[in-house]
């Protein structure tokens, strides 16, 4: 087994294709091919399953994938120690519902830690695909929340998936708001007094259950009902409709400026935000820097 065959394994999965791992790492597809064929060979396990749409790592595949991230992150450790080598560039990939606080802890984490040299990607994305791609570890962790109407459902899948669910925090639920919006200035709303106001929701795509949805309450009917696939434009829709959307009450005005507000929503139910990660893998380096961003954050605005 050989430092480098590791190393392929993780840009292997970072990129989700051999072919674009192959241009990143400077060799050609075949001898990178190659080299992960004898590992699997020598270590007696399939670490990627061959498909014709493309590969995905096995079960066997995502156990080995922790350890090897490890076992690279403890050799640089070794040589910038003691040959004072130039860090290596920086893999980390997360996949999230939309959530500002998750792009503030995101943007901490890089300014902190993210060094001269990095590649990471961030999804703001539909549910579903945060789930595949973790499963699939295209990302090391998902952000999304749970309730009463959705959790059994999403555990179970979770569990099918081979994903751990950890709590980052419970929430009552909240609408945001323009500023200008005439429920502003309310201390709390009802579900009633939303019913004149058009409701704003993430659109889910294909998988279009309502136990995907972001939102909760997406069972209750709208009269007027707007889907969109960005955070940017349901803001934009906020402020140029006096829409709503109800999520977690947590707004970052450094984000997202002062034009949206959030005003308590009377409901007796709790949204319980959490981050997944696939059971069979050990969290990166970063991963555990980002999840400590993560957590100072929610601190901040939930205490």
């Amino acid at each position: 087994m050989k430092l480098h065959q590791l190393r392929y394994v993780i840009e292997v999965v970072m990129c989700g294709s051999i072919n674009e791992a192959a241009r990143r790492l400077y060799i050609s597809q075949p001898s990178l091919s190659k080299a992960i064929k004898e590992l699997e060979k020598e270590i007696g396990i399939t670490i990627f399953t061959r498909t014709s749409t493309g590969i995905t790592l096995s079960p066997d595949g995502a156990e080995f994938l922790g350890y090897a991230r490890q076992v690279v992150e403890q050799v640089e450790l070794l040589e910038r120690r003691y040959f004072d080598t130039v860090p290596s560039q920086q893999l980390f990939s997360i996949s999230t519902q939309h959530y500002a606080f998750a792009v503030n802890a995101f943007v901490e984490m890089i300014k902190k830690h993210g060094g001269d040299k990095y590649q990471f990607t961030m999804r703001e994305t539909r549910t579903y695909e945060i789930i595949e791609d973790v499963k699939n570890l295209r990302s090391e962790i998902g952000i999304l929340y749970v309730s009463s109407f959705n959790e059994k459902v999403m555990m179970q899948l979770l569990k099918e998936e081979g994903l751990d669910f950890h709590v980052l925090f419970k929430a009552a639920p909240h609408i945001f708001v323009s500023s200008q919006n005439p429920l502003a200035n309310k201390s709390s709303v009802t579900l009633e007094d939303l019913e004149e106001y058009p409701r704003l929701n993430f659109e889910q795509g294909e998988f279009n259950s309502f136990y995907y949805s972001e939102e909760i309450f997406s069972t209750i009917p709208s009269k007027k009902s707007i889907q969109v696939s960005d955070r940017a434009t349901l803001f934009n829709l906020l402020i140029g409709l006096n829409g709503y959307t109800i999520s977690t009450g947590i707004v970052s005005a450094d984000l997202n400026g002062p034009n949206i507000v959030s005003v308590p929503l009377e409901e007796g139910e709790i949204i319980t935000v959490g981050w997944v990660v696939h059971k069979k893998t050990q969290l990166s380096r970063m991963a555990k820097l980002y999840l400590e961003e993560l957590e100072q954050i929610i601190h901040f605005y939930v205490s």
